[in-house]
C-alpha cells in the first residue's frame, strides 16, 4: 500500500485494528511488530491504531520510557467472547540488550490475551516473539510526504 499522508497513514493503521478486534478470541495477546527505518511513520501508525481503539489522550512515543500502556475503556472492544483491556506501545530503539525488556515482565504481557502490543525497533527481540505477530513493514517513497506499507 501507498500512503501520501500522515492522515493516510493513520488510516491504514485503524483499519488493521478494527480487523484485530473482529477476529474474534486468542489465547496470547495479539502482536504487531512495526518495521521500518527513522521518519518511516511507525509511530504515525501506532498513534492512528491505538487512537481507532477510542483511546482520547495524546500517544507520543515511549522512546525514552520504552513503553507505555493504555486502558481500554470502550465496550465495543468486547467481540466473540474476547475482551482487550490493555494496549502496549513498546519503542525499543533505546533498548541494548533483550533482557532489558525481559526485566519489565515482557513475557507475561505478550501472554495475555486481553492484552494488543505495539512494538516499534522489534528486530531486537524477535527470537522471543511467537510467529503469529503481524509484521508491518514501513518505508520510505522516492516522494518526500509517502511511505510505503506492507503488513504480514
Amino acid at each position: 500500500m501507498i500512503s501520501k499522508s500522515k492522515t493516510q497513514t493513520q488510516k491504514i493503521a485503524a483499519k488493521l485494528a478494527k480487523k484485530i478486534i473482529i477476529e474474534g478470541t486468542a489465547r496470547t495477546a495479539r502482536i504487531v511488530v512495526l518495521i521500518g527505518d527513522l521518519g518511516a511513520g511507525k509511530t504515525a501508525f501506532t498513534q492512528g491504531f491505538i487512537k481507532s481503539l477510542g483511546v482520547k489522550t495524546h500517544i507520543p512515543s515511549p522512546t525514552f520510557v520504552i513503553y507505555r500502556r493504555y486502558h481500554l475503556k470502550n465496550q465495543k472492544l468486547n467481540v466473540k467472547d474476547q475482551k482487550f483491556s490493555n494496549i502496549y506501545h513498546f519503542d525499543l530503539y533505546r533498548v541494548q540488550k533483550p533482557k532489558e525488556i525481559m526485566d519489565l515482565d515482557f513475557k507475561k504481557i505478550i501472554k495475555n490475551p486481553e492484552n494488543i502490543v505495539l512494538i516499534e525497533w522489534p528486530e531486537k527481540i524477535l527470537k522471543y516473539l511467537p510467529k503469529s505477530a503481524i509484521k508491518v513493514f514501513l518505508s520510505h517513497s522516492k516522494k518526500e510526504k509517502e511511505r510505503i506499507i506492507k503488513i504480514v
